[in-house]
């Protein structure tokens, strides 16, 4: 990436390719992303699945007409050793719950059994589109390495070839793609930067449209203070103190964004903040329609 390329431009919210794994820092709304982005191929009659880990079940309740699937390690480790042999060793590891002893022996497998189980949904053809709502950033980047890993690890067998077809499915732009989302906000801003640079030199796969979450899109206020209300009293003063407020709110947001398009020349979609305490699907549907256009 160069920070001399293009500005980014602003765009809908769409994936380009058959699989779309969404990541980004605990917190900015990536799940609320994973929603809108599947809500929006929907209403286009794709055909959509979405795929949570190892998370709340919040994406049953923001998207009910769809086909919402969980995926943990521990399950998808016992159906690979299941479709390799290895019922006994299978059936052993559900019952006594080793998985992280498993994920500490060989470092990479649990994210490889997962990306192995998504890999066989994609590859079935029976959706046009498999949305993941990803780890969180710091995770993203060793998810999404963990078959190059193993790769150099292990020379031959299945776990090999496992991670040579999962390699292929990441490396491939028509099949997978990356979305990373973040806040209009210093501290999201410098870890999407620096996660988007440590997926394109390590990883390989393509990167998608950045997404920024809850962008205020009114027009800023006028100054607070050249503003006559014809009297002097404590709710003015409440109300100047307010506008001053948003207008420094709106400042850092526009330098933010413009720094964000300036070290990551990607399009950026940009997701209104809504005035709600919780999410609901009616909001994702706003949402969606929003950023479709």
């Amino acid at each position: 990436m160069s920070p001399d390329d293009p500005v980014s431009r602003v765009t809908p919210l769409r994936a380009a390719s058959n699989l779309v794994i969404v990541a980004g820092k605990g917190g900015v709304g990536k799940t609320t992303v994973t929603a809108v982005l599947a809500r929006a191929a929907a209403d286009r009659g794709q055909r959509v699945l979405v795929v949570e880990l190892d998370g709340k079940p919040v994406l049953d309740e923001l998207l009910p007409d769809l086909d919402v699937r969980h995926i943990s390690a521990s399950d998808a480790l016992e159906e690979y050793l299941l479709e390799h042999g290895f019922k006994r060793i299978a059936k052993r590891l559900a019952a006594t719950g080793v998985i992280d002893v498993v994920g500490t022996a060989a470092p990479g497998i649990d994210d490889l059994v997962v990306l192995g189980k998504i890999k066989q949904l994609e590859r079935s053809g029976e959706w046009d589109l498999i949305v993941v709502d990803g780890p969180a950033a710091g995770h993203a980047i060793t998810f999404l390495t963990s078959a190059a890993g193993l790769l150099d690890a292990v020379r031959s067998g299945p776990v090999r070839s496992q991670a040579e077809e999962v390699l292929a499915m990441l490396a491939d732009p028509e099949r997978c793609e990356v979305i990373l989302v973040t806040l209009p906000e210093a501290t999201p801003v410098n870890e999407l930067i620096e996660t988007a640079y440590a997926i394109e030199e390590r990883v390989g796969v393509k990167l998608g449209p950045v997404v920024v979450n809850q962008v205020d899109p009114a027009d800023p206020p006028p100054e607070p203070d050249e503003v006559d209300f014809g009297r002097a009293t404590a709710q003015v003063a409440d109300a100047r103190a307010a506008a001053r407020f948003r207008l420094e709110r709106l400042g850092v947001q526009r330098s933010e964004l413009a720094r964000l398009a300036a070290s990551v020349p990607l399009p950026q979609v940009h997701l209104d903040e809504l005035p709600v305490a919780g999410l609901t699907a009616a909001d994702v549907d706003a949402l969606a329609k929003a950023a479709a256009t």
